[in-house]
């Protein structure tokens, strides 16, 4: 219910080419506690009041000279969003009534004017009027909240999982009806390391050491979407990327070839524009994987398996500057690149394993 108070606060105005009706209106409605009352002897004039002020009622007289009041709500539903001009009219016709009502107005007031009638209508048009902007503003504000909690969800879930989310009869933060967790034959996964940050990091501001990785990932961000990798998580200085999922592609070891080769250019970038030059390290591993969101709070969507173990390490045992591969990776390259075969190294927890260089895409 809209409060008392606030409907004595409503704005009112009254048309008529008579001033002892309009005194007598302004008297009345006064003396009810109304405290924002205008009024026009002059139906022309009433368009463009109402596009300034947006009264919440206007009493309008059906019967004046220069504007009768039909066409004076015909020109008022131009400005209103729904085309129902807030208008209770005033009449001494009895056959007025129902033609004004048809032609959109809220309810009439017959002359001569009843005190308990007039005050009556009035505030319950008033009561309505008010109560249903409110609901609009409400559901504006709804639409907006909802509109920021989808944009939350697709920034922090791929948008087939957050779609999968959406979809559920029973979400709520205590209980998922089941994990989502899916199982892909074939997935590359990237892992991209800065070299040197910790000390880096020990040399600059909170902030400055803020700025610099957000400004880095920020431009990985960008190239996993224009590559078509899926960006899995931060890990302090560390970003991971996957490709293949969650819609499965063929290509995936290419898309994450290329994702890498254009980090290697985005590094190159942002040192040539920064007081803070970096290098990075990456690694890259094919194989299969289990993917998802699962707990129930703080929903992430990760990454498991073997793969994901062994492309970090492919990144811990590489080389500053360059993208070191598995044999799983390069096995499922289609484009053609340019490798350098690194050898059989050790691995720390794989034991020897042959590793690849990637240098570049081989052109046409």
């Amino acid at each position: 219910m809209i409060q008392t108070s606030h409907i004595l606060k409503a704005k009112l105005l009254i048309v008529d080419d008579q001033a002892a009706n309009l005194l007598l209106l302004e008297r009345l409605l006064s003396s009810a506690g109304y405290s924002n009352i205008s009024s026009t002897p002059h139906p022309t004039e009433v368009m463009e009041l109402h596009r300034k002020n947006r009264y919440d009622l206007i009493l309008l007289d059906l019967n004046m000279p220069e504007m009768n009041g039909f066409q004076v709500m015909e020109s008022l539903k131009v400005i209103e969003s729904d085309g129902i001009p807030p208008v209770l009219v005033i009449t001494a016709q009895p056959n007025e009534k129902l033609r004004a009502l048809k032609a959109g107005a809220l309810d009439f007031l017959s002359k001569p004017f009843d005190i308990a009638e007039v005050l009556a209508r009035v505030q319950n048009l008033l009561q309505v009027r008010l109560l249903n902007l409110e609901t609009q503003k409400l559901y504006k504000q709804l639409l907006v909240e909802q509109e920021l909690s989808e944009m939350l969800l697709h920034n922090v879930l791929p948008q087939a999982i957050s779609e999968r989310l959406k979809g559920r009869s029973k979400l709520t933060a205590d209980h998922f009806q089941q994990n989502i967790v899916d199982s892909y034959a074939n997935v590359t996964v990237l892992f991209a390391d800065i070299v040197g940050f910790t000390a880096f990091s020990q040399g600059v501001s909170p902030e400055a050491m803020v700025s610099v990785l957000n400004d880095l990932f920020t431009r990985f961000d960008h190239i996993a979407e224009h590559r078509g990798l899926e960006k899995i998580k931060t890990i302090g200085d560390c970003y991971m990327a996957a490709a293949g999922l969650p819609m499965e592609v063929p290509d995936h070891a290419d898309r994450a070839a290329h994702m890498a080769l254009d980090m290697l250019v985005a590094i190159q970038d942002f040192n040539a524009s920064s007081q803070h030059p970096l290098n990075i390290r990456i690694g890259m591993s094919t194989g299969a994987a289990v993917a998802g969101v699962i707990g129930k709070s703080k929903f992430l969507y990760d990454l498991w398996g073997d793969v994901v173990n062994t492309a970090s390490r492919m990144e811990s045992h590489g080389t500053a500057g360059r993208i070191q591969l598995s044999e799983s990776t390069r096995q499922a390259l289609i484009q053609s690149f340019a490798l350098e075969h690194r050898g059989v190294i050790e691995v720390k927890g794989k034991g020897e394993m042959s590793t690849w260089y990637l240098n570049s895409l081989v052109s046409d």
